[in-house]
């Protein structure tokens, strides 16, 4: 393709990206595209001035500067003043919980019982959700989802990306992870069992001693068929063998505590969330090699509650400490039902957080707790093409998503 045509990326406006949709149109249906930004964000930490993204096959094949990168003849070009990789929102209860927020479309939380993680998000995953496309159209392209807190265990979570009619064309990871709660979060459900904090501990810590029990008879058993199968003790042991991480949220400092007592006890792979406490158990933290999905920062804390020790700076503090530290959208039992992970970021940079921070944020850092770095969460060659498309710096209040590119595909260009 001929490189002879100046491009002044300054003379762009929110009008004549609306007007002119934006850029040279690419097909719903192509996964060849190239994709080039004024300015580029590549999520790896390298910032390059007119960059260029080559994707083939829904792939990225290469990164670089414009004048340096061979665009094939005929590929779709795609002209932007700025460009991310794809958003990743580290936990939600988008596709679960839906925007009627009536109990037809509510199948986040099942409240029937306290421990449930034979519940499978994919079973009530619905990828047409009108929230789901909400998050599509401000760059989102990559959501893990599920059961939310509030009960001891609510069930298992999944990984998908916000596009595709079925489950199956969007389910990238169809059990990642089971979501499990402590503190004042797993007591609030009206019923008389767990009453405190100790029965819910000791409830859980029951059902992994069962489930540890399940898994030793399974190795040990010399029958073909081996034990009689339970779902629950099944979706459990997949924690204690490590094929799935337990998400706990968790707000107060003595229960993060316990969450990390239980991880040491059963050997599992703990992923922290909400943990409004965290600044006051640090070291501990760290010490654990536990990352942790902060709360939204924009999250209502309501008086007296366990959020009662919330704040602005706890992400900037856990960063400078070495804590892994990734954004969500959350969940509330009203509304918002989803929120947006660029909002939630863009308010931290007023609380010590940098720019490439706030990003790395709500996109490799998610990525890499989520065990997806290897295809999402930055822009480098082999890479799924998800991108996010501004008409200014992401997180500048009077800026726009003017786009949303999924595999290398066009799936959104509504101007946000």
């Amino acid at each position: 393709m001929s490189k002879s045509r100046n491009f002044t990326f300054g003379v762009f406006t929110t009008i004549s990206l609306t007007i002119g949709a934006l850029l040279i149109a690419a097909s719903a249906s192509a996964r060849d595209l190239a994709v080039r930004a004024a300015t580029l964000h590549t999520g790896t930490g390298e910032v390059i001035t007119d960059g260029l993204v080559l994707i083939e096959d829904g792939l990225i094949k290469r990164v670089g500067r414009f004048e340096d990168v061979d665009i094939p003849e005929g590929m779709e070009l795609i002209e932007v003043p700025v460009a991310t990789p794809g958003l990743v929102d580290a936990r939600s209860t988008v596709g679960l919980s839906g925007a009627m927020n009536q109990p037809h479309d509510q199948d986040q939380l099942e409240g029937s019982a306290a421990i449930q993680p034979e519940l499978r998000a994919i079973d009530a995953y619905n990828p047409r959700e009108r929230l789901i496309e909400w998050l599509r159209q401000h760059g989102v392209t990559t959501v893990h989802a599920g059961h939310g807190p509030g009960e001891i265990i609510s069930g298992q979570s999944l990984i998908a990306k916000t596009t595709g009619d079925t489950v199956d064309e969007a389910v990238i990871e169809p059990a990642f992870a089971i979501s499990a709660t402590l503190g004042e979060g797993a007591t609030q459900h009206g019923r008389k069992s767990p009453g405190n904090r100790s029965k819910a501990v000791a409830m859980l810590r029951e059902q992994l001693i069962k489930a540890r029990e399940y898994v030793e008879k399974n190795a040990s058993s010399e029958e073909t068929k081996g034990p009689s199968r339970d779902l629950a003790l099944e979706a459990l042991a997949s924690v204690l063998v490590r094929e799935m991480p337990l998400v706990v949220e968790v707000h107060r400092h003595n229960d993060i505590m316990t969450a990390l007592r239980l991880a040491d006890e059963f050997e599992f792979d703990l992923i922290l969330a909400g943990v409004a406490d965290a600044q006051l158990v640090m070291d501990e933290i760290k010490a654990a090699g536990v990352p942790v999905i902060l709360h939204p920062t924009m999250v209502r804390a309501w008086g007296g509650s366990d959020m009662a020790n919330f704040s602005f700076t706890t992400a900037a503090k856990l960063t400078e400490a070495g804590i892994p530290v990734a954004l969500q959208s959350g969940y509330e039992g009203y509304v918002p039902k989803t929120r947006v992970v660029l909002f939630e970021a863009g308010v931290l940079m007023g609380y010590g957080v940098s720019q490439a921070q706030a990003l790395e944020m709500i996109t490799l850092a998610p990525a890499r707790i989520l065990g997806i770095d290897d295809r999402v969460g930055s822009l480098e060659p082999g890479k799924h093409g998800d991108l996010a498309l501004f008409d200014g710096d992401p997180f500048e209040y009077t800026s726009h998503v003017v786009g949303t590119i999924i595999e290398g595909r066009r799936v959104s260009d509504t101007v946000r």
